[in-house]
């Protein structure tokens, strides 16, 4: 897989130094390699980018929403394919990596809609003073820059590269080094469906392709989802350009556990916010704020559902949970089991890497974590969840609430009065009431403090992409 660039319309091969091991996790082994993209590489998927800008804008909205309702076809004719890379590449269970391409599929037929829909939200403005009248354009911000991560390939870059194409965008896409393989799709269905050249980029490569990239002059946006540290350097890339940037970040969110709740239900929730995508979320609910009344219920029933979840391969096994994508996140979680037994945090479930090919961990729940433990406040990106007892309504939302993340919460709780009012006291972006964390594309993502800048999906997520300028004209 030499010719892993898409640039102006042709695969070309990497010429950058490096050459990028892909994983199968679930062996720890590789099972393809590629070159990485170089700076020069870079420069002309920003050029074509750029040359491609004016006659792409120029594009009737019922044109790109026809471009974009191809991208759903041809991702659902790809179906098999693309599961089974997800599966292979990242590690996920097969129903996990079914949910992934229904929602790009999804993503992408969202965004053709309002698409479709663009030329109406050009309007009249009143004015209040006579003689002037005013309208309102909404145009393409223009060239973006997406950089997108390992833990949700697919699915993260749909909902950038979706509403950016709409709004009139070109764009270069940079995957993860991680999980390269799946973003490949999008230009092979640009070559199918005779997207115009230049109008999608993509170019792999590690940290300094991805710098090479946010750096870059010929960029009018930035969109990032990934770590903080990270964000912090593309922020800073940003503002050297005083130009607009999406960051979607980091989690360390809260389930908040109300004693009037079914027992055997919240544990469903618990698990499935913790253990999806084996914890690997910026949303798993990683912190447990159970209830006084209902803890000594649940906890020993959250232990066994944790024990009894089936890890392994999911290419040859029937699984819950699969390995995490990468060595490296693979020794980060082991590293905070470490320090769990250093701090003497008490282990009901796990805690330990698993004795086996690939990168598994097991399950984890920590009961009666302090909340200066550095696993109660910092993200790990596993399958590790902390648990602490509340009293009352005041208190969880206080204690929910002390983190320097905002992304998303679920609350559980029969009383939906009571449930509504703690949803709308938490400092997050996203909160589920008596749900999994389910996600639709009609609705915001993004998150509060240190878990981001703007919002995706949605029509906030269209609107990322777009600018406003007004028109107005003296009568006189």
């Amino acid at each position: 897989m030499t010719t892993s660039h898409y640039i102006a319309g042709r695969w070309v091969e990497g010429q950058g130094g490096d050459c990028i091991s892909v994983n199968d996790p679930a062996l720890g082994q590789p099972f393809a390699e590629l070159m990485a993209a170089s700076a020069a590489q870079v420069d002309q998927a920003v050029a074509a980018a750029r040359a491609a800008l004016p006659a792409w804008k120029a594009t009737s909205a019922s044109e790109r929403a026809g471009y974009l309702r191809g991208f759903a076809e041809q991702l659902g004719q790809r179906r098999e394919a693309l599961i089974s890379v997800q599966m292979r590449n990242n590690g996920k269970p097969r129903h996990e990596a079914e949910i992934d391409l229904d929602d790009a599929i999804a993503t992408f037929n969202y965004y053709a809609e309002l698409a479709a829909q663009l030329p109406s939200k050009n309007r009249e403005v009143p004015l209040a003073a006579p003689g002037f009248t005013a309208r309102t354009r909404l145009e393409p911000v223009g060239v973006v820059g997406l950089i997108v991560p390992w833990n949700f390939p697919l699915v993260t870059s749909a909902w950038k590269l979706a509403p950016a194409l709409a709004a009139g965008c070109t764009v270069v896409l940079k995957p993860s080094e991680v999980t390269p393989l799946v973003e490949q799709a999008y230009g092979q269905i640009a070559d199918a469906l005779g997207l115009p050249a230049g109008v999608l980029n993509i170019v792999n490569g590690k940290a300094e392709t991805g710098a090479a990239l946010s750096n870059h002059t010929g960029l009018d946006k930035l969109s990032f989802t990934g770590s903080n540290s990270v964000g912090s350097q593309v922020m800073r890339s940003a503002s050297a350009q005083c130009r607009p940037v999406t960051l979607e970040l980091g989690g360390k969110s809260a389930i908040v556990v109300f004693d009037d709740c079914d027992v055997d239900q919240a544990v469903e929730w618990i698990v499935a916010g913790i253990t999806w995508n084996a914890g690997q979320m910026c949303s798993a609910t990683s912190r447990l704020l159970v209830q006084d009344g209902i803890a000594d219920a649940l906890l020993p029933r959250l232990q066994a559902a944790l024990e009894n979840l089936r890890v392994g391969n999911p290419l040859t096994e029937q699984v819950d949970m699969g390995p995490l994508t990468s060595q490296a996140q693979w020794l980060k979680v082991a590293s905070y089991f470490a320090t769990a037994r250093e701090e003497g945090l008490q282990c009901l479930a796990g805690g330990r890497a698993l004795d086996r090919d690939g990168w598994f961990v097991s399950p984890t729940l920590y009961a009666d974590v302090p909340n200066d433990s550095r696993l109660w406040t910092e993200e790990i990106f596993g399958p590790v969840l902390c648990a602490r007892r509340f009293a009352t309504e005041e208190q969880a939302i206080a204690e929910a609430n002390d983190s320097r993340f905002g992304l998303v919460a679920t609350v559980c709780s029969a009383d939906l009065a009571r449930a509504e009012r703690v949803a709308d006291a938490l400092e997050v972006g996203h909160v589920w009431i008596n749900s999994v964390q389910a996600v639709f594309v009609e609705t915001s993502w993004g998150g509060t403090k240190g878990s981001g800048i703007g919002r995706e999906l949605g029509p906030w997520g269209l609107s990322a992409y777009q600018s406003v300028k007004h028109v107005t004209r003296c009568l006189g």
